[in-house]
């Protein structure tokens, strides 16, 4: 794997584990569905779409 797909792998496991674990709610709900675009992204391979999504999943959660 490049450097960059571990540094995208990782990603998706810290925002993976802030979703899951965030008290259920609009904000969960709103930063479940860039999370799932993430991981759709992320098996097409497109590191670029993977990575704004968990961005907008983060942001969600804030």
């Amino acid at each position: 794997m490049a450097p960059e797909q571990i540094k995208t792998a990782d990603k998706m496991k810290s925002v993976k584990a802030a979703c899951v674990n965030a008290p259920a709610g609009s904000k969960k709900d709103t930063a479940m569905r860039p999370y799932h675009a993430a991981e759709k992204a992320h098996t097409a391979k497109n590191e670029a779409e993977t990575d704004k999504e968990l961005d907008a999943a983060t942001n969600a959660l804030a």
